[in-house]
């Protein structure tokens, strides 16, 4: 099980690499047995063209390491503290992607300007933070994690898989691994469609909840109609 979920880490890794969502060692993924309550995390500061499935290192949801030689992701805090406050999902993506770090970076969240975003996202992506002094000068990445969980209070973490750290970047979540690098990858291409709409039309409007609704829930719950039996697809 742990051997599988290793390579499943690793090839999320990867993904982000392909999708040129990250940079040198930048960036990181995890996946989580919830058998075990490890996690299998990528290790710190090695370079994705030299990582092997036993490079990933395994944790447990306090981010104390019971498996590997490496260190974990400097970032382990705040993914465990999501494991632990989204129990439904399976994989978090963290990446420093030039459009939606962008959006983290000016503290504003991405609005819903079309049917692309809510095909993935029911909202906007939120922005958590930003951290006190207190906050970033103590336990940094495990504060970071607390932001983002105080900011899904109201929100279903399922229902939009996505949040920008402010000043920071994202972070991505779904069902496994794989999930939440294809979330990692939306979001960036959403971002980008955000920003281009407002260089076309500073004054844009989102989309009205009527589109919205049609195109999340046409792909999302149990009245879902995209796409085959079984089976998965893009957003058309």
């Amino acid at each position: 099980m742990l051997e599988r979920l290793k390579e499943e880490v690793l090839e999320a890794n990867l993904e982000l690499v392909r999708r040129g969502l990250v940079l040198y060692t930048f960036g990181n993924a995890s996946g989580i047995s919830r058998q075990d309550n490890l996690v299998a995390i990528k290790p710190s500061g090695v370079p994705y063209d030299t990582m092997k499935p036993a490079d990933i290192v395994i944790v447990d949801l306090e981010g104390k390491v019971v498996e590997g030689s490496l260190r974990p992701s400097s970032d382990v805090a705040t993914h465990v503290l999501l494991y632990q406050a989204f129990p439904k999902i399976g994989g978090v993506v963290h990446t420093h992607s030039r459009a939606a770090t962008s959006w983290a970076q000016s503290g504003r969240e991405i609005p819903c300007f079309g049917t692309t975003h809510a095909d993935y996202f029911y909202g906007p992506v939120p922005v958590a933070g930003p951290l006190s002094d207190e906050e970033i000068q103590g336990a940094y990445e495990h504060n970071t994690g607390l932001a983002i969980i105080r900011r899904f209070e109201t929100l279903d973490p399922m229902a939009v898989p996505a949040v920008l750290v402010c000043g920071h970047a994202p972070f991505t979540w779904g069902k496994s691994a794989a999930n939440a690098a294809y979330n990692a990858v939306v979001l960036e291409e959403v971002a980008e469609m955000a920003t281009r709409t407002l260089i076309a039309n500073p004054h844009a409007k989102p989309v009205a909840q009527a589109m919205l609704d049609k195109h999340y829930f046409r792909k999302h719950g149990a009245g879902a109609t995209y796409g085959q039996a079984g089976g998965k697809g893009d957003s058309c």
